[in-house]
Formats: structure tokens, C-alpha cells, sequence
């Protein structure tokens, strides 16, 4: 009976499925992404919604709020309130300083009381614009995620093609780019990312654009040494004596067994970048407000850590946990994917 072979891929999924480590890298990973993705559905409130009154409010305060507008061109309005009456059109309602005020049914925001006076919990607390942690932190999840792979994603794809075409062709190609590379680590790469995000206005464009043009170099250098390792092997040599060109061997049969350290060093280098953004973000050349950025949460809450320590640790333990599960599936990713590490 013949025995099935199985696909170096399919080998190591398995090996990765039987890592206690990195199975944990990947649920911390899958519940930060779902709540991103999720962010909009699950989120309490609009992550930009301020109740004044509510400024600095610790884990698990509730709080009853009346939606309204002045005017219909206006932007929506969010009070304390302590009691609602109504009397047929007309709706007055009491602040949370013992104040009365008088509003018409078409003001408010729905048509049932339900709609328009809703008690909220801020489960995680209050910032010091009264919105609400955990919905911010749910949209932060979604800004850290999109800049971390968008800008992983950009050093991945001008990493790799340098790096393959230095290794691949040699010569002066690998000269150039290479000397270019080794300039490039000459910096140090958070100072650089300031310089870079401080020439132009700030915006998360610039930030994934920074991130990604700093940290190519080191997927280069990787991909090179992968591409000159694999060239020398007997099934390139066979390529070689039936024909095909040198760009169709490096594209088709080097660079796809090159792939395995590549997708780990992406994976690890997501990590990163979410933190790079973080770092620009407390400094404020990253998003900016009144998007929700971990790194501006935690830049918003330096300034209250005694009196409000909930608003920079929240963001502070989301950022760990999510670069802690990339590592371990980065750390997971490299085990199974080396044939030379052991069962």
C-alpha cells in the first residue's frame, strides 16, 4: 500500500494546531479582528458621543441620557438627565444639576420614549469627554489593525521584490540595493518614523505609508538570503537546462519556496507596526481626533492616570494582548513552518 504524502502546508497547519502556544496567539488574534470587525454592531455607543456630565466616570457607571437635536442641520445632542415628563408636544426633562428644560416632541431623536432617553452602561468607564471607553476601544481595534497589516502588507511587497531580485540576479542590482538597505538601518527607525509623519500633515495614510517605507529593509535582507540559499538547489539548475527565463524561475519556482520565513516575519512585523502607530499616535502624528487610536487613548489619559487611571490602561492592555498574540502565532507560525525543528 502506497503511503500518502502529505503537503508541507498541510504538515505544518497540523504542527501549528498542536502548539498550546500558538493556539493562543491565534484566539487573541481572531478576538481582537472580530472586535474590529464587529466594532460597529457590539460597540455601546457611537465612540465619539459626548455626555459632559459624565467626564471621568469609573468601570461600570450607569447613566441615563436624552438624544436630541436644536435644529435638524445640527449636530446631535447628548444630556444627563435625572427625570423625563411629558405633556402631549412638549417634553421637559432635569439635568443632573436640578435644571428644567423644555423641548418639542420633533427635537427628539425617535418617536417613543424608548428611542430618545436611553440608560447606558459604561462598562469600562467614562474618558475626560464623557464617551465611552469600551466603544472607543472596540474602533480602536479597527485603526490599529488597519495600519498594522496595511503597512506590513507594503513592507512585505517592497521587501520581497527587492530582496528577491538582489538574491536572484546578483551583481550590480545587488549592489545598489543592498547599500541602499544597509543606509536604511542607519536610522534609528522611531526617530525616522517622526521625521517621516512630521514633514506632512498628519493622517493614518502617512503613518501606514512611514511604517511601511522603515521597515522593508529588514524583509529584504531576509528575502535575499532565502532567494540565495534556494537558487542553488537542483530543481532551480533544472529550470535553468529546460529553458525557462530567469524571471519566470525567480517568480515561479524560487520565490514560492522562499514563503514560509517571509509569512512569519509579515506576521511579526503586524506586531510591530500596531505598535509604531501606537508610539505616533501618543505623540500625535498618527490619527487624529476625534478618530479612536489606542495610541492617542493612552496619550489622552496620561494626564488624568490619577484620577482616571481606566482610560490609558485600557488601550494599554489591548495593545499588549494584541502584539502578545501576534508573537505567539509569529513564534508558532516559525515552528511548524521549519522542517528541522522536532515533533
Amino acid at each position: 500500500m502506497k503511503q500518502q504524502v502529505q503537503s508541507p502546508w498541510r504538515v505544518a497547519r497540523q504542527k501549528l494546531m498542536r502548539d498550546p502556544a500558538a493556539i493562543v496567539g491565534l484566539v487573541f488574534v481572531s478576538i481582537i479582528v472580530l472586535a474590529g470587525l464587529l466594532a460597529p454592531i457590539i460597540a455601546p455607543m457611537d465612540p465619539n458621543a459626548q455626555v459632559l456630565e459624565f467626564l471621568n466616570q469609573p468601570p461600570g457607571f450607569r447613566g441615563e441620557v436624552i438624544h436630541f437635536r436644536y435644529q435638524p442641520e445640527l449636530p446631535l445632542q447628548m444630556v444627563a438627565v435625572r427625570e423625563v415628563k411629558e405633556f402631549g408636544e412638549r417634553i421637559e426633562y432635569t439635568d443632573r444639576l436640578n435644571r428644567t428644560f423644555t423641548l418639542h416632541r420633533n427635537q427628539l431623536i425617535g418617536k417613543t420614549q424608548k428611542e430618545w432617553v436611553s440608560n447606558h452602561r459604561y462598562w469600562l468607564g467614562t474618558d475626560n469627554f464623557g464617551r465611552d471607553v469600551l466603544s472607543r476601544l472596540l474602533y480602536g481595534a479597527r485603526i490599529s489593525l488597519m495600519v498594522g497589516i496595511s503597512a506590513s502588507t507594503l513592507s512585505l511587497i517592497v521587501g520581497l521584490l527587492l530582496g528577491a531580485v538582489a538574491g536572484y540576479y546578483g551583481g550590480w542590482r545587488e549592489t545598489i540595493i543592498m547599500r541602499f538597505t544597509d543606509i536604511m538601518f542607519g536610522f534609528p527607525t522611531l526617530l525616522f518614523l517622526i521625521g517621516i509623519t512630521a514633514a506632512f500633515e498628519p493622517s493614518l495614510f502617512v503613518v501606514f505609508m512611514a511604517i511601511g517605507f522603515v521597515t522593508w529593509p529588514g524583509m529584504a535582507r531576509l528575502m535575499r538570503g532565502q532567494v540565495m540559499s534556494v537558487k542553488e538547489r537542483e530543481f532551480v539548475k533544472a529550470a535553468k537546462v529546460l529553458g525557462f527565463s530567469k524571471w519566470h524561475i525567480l517568480w515561479k519556482h524560487v520565490v514560492p519556496n522562499c514563503l514560509a520565513p517571509v509569512i512569519v516575519a509579515y506576521t511579526l512585523g503586524i506586531a510591530g507596526a500596531i505598535m509604531a502607530e501606537a508610539s505616533l499616535s501618543f505623540l500625535g502624528l498618527g490619527a487624529q481626533p476625534p478618530i479612536s487610536s489606542w495610541g492617542a487613548m493612552i496619550s489622552t489619559g496620561k494626564d488624568f492616570l490619577r484620577l482616571a487611571p481606566w482610560i490609558s490602561m485600557a488601550p494599554g492592555i489591548a495593545i499588549a494582548i494584541t502584539v502578545f498574540g501576534f508573537n505567539l502565532l509569529g513564534d508558532g507560525l516559525r515552528d511548524a513552518l521549519d522542517p528541522t525543528m522536532k515533533e
